[in-house]
């Protein structure tokens, strides 16, 4: 008989170490990767309005141009005369030509009004401040309403909301205008 000769089965050799292709590809802290972050906070940058904004500006360059590039005489003198009223003097004035008695009783109870002036159709937000008591829950819950709803028939946003304030700071009421 011939010998045979054996045979052991053959072992691979030790795992290959290198990741597949792909993976070799994208490694943490590359070039592509730090693009990808510094993209995310340029975009954030970007739909925060950049920072550039003054939310302070309190000047009336917007309102002057406006007023002297519409056609008319007098047009730019009653446009000055209606910006020197205080917001609360504006309000109460509109009121009185376009409301009911009950709204014409209680916005006579209004001591200030702002952020009635600056509207950007995106996120207005007016408060009016009155002289009742009591908040929400208290005996001019009523009252606060009229006024609320008075705004709304005074001035109009495609995205406003009018918050009514008592004497201590409290929640009247609210209205979307």
């Amino acid at each position: 008989m011939i010998p045979r000769e054996t045979h052991e089965p053959a072992v691979p050799a030790a795992a290959d170490p290198a990741p597949p292709a792909a993976a070799r590809l994208r490694r943490p802290g590359t070039p592509a990767g730090c693009a990808g972050v510094l993209a995310l906070f340029v975009i954030a940058a970007v739909a925060t309005g950049g920072g550039g904004d003054d939310s302070g500006d309190t000047s009336n360059k917007d309102k002057a141009v406006a007023a002297y590039g519409k056609p008319g005489g007098d047009s730019a003198e009653k446009a000055g005369a209606a910006e020197e009223k205080p917001q609360a003097e504006q309000f109460r004035d509109c009121v009185a030509k376009n409301g009911t008695a009950t709204e014409k009783a209680a916005v006579g109870h209004v001591t200030k009004v702002t952020g009635a002036d600056k509207r950007n159709d995106i996120l207005d937000a007016a408060e009016v401040f009155t002289d009742f008591s009591g908040g929400l829950m208290g005996p001019h819950q009523g009252e606060g309403k009229l006024i609320a709803s008075a705004f709304t028939s005074c001035y109009e946003s495609k995205n406003g909301l009018v918050t009514v304030y008592d004497k201590d700071g409290e929640l009247l009421a609210n209205a979307n205008y």
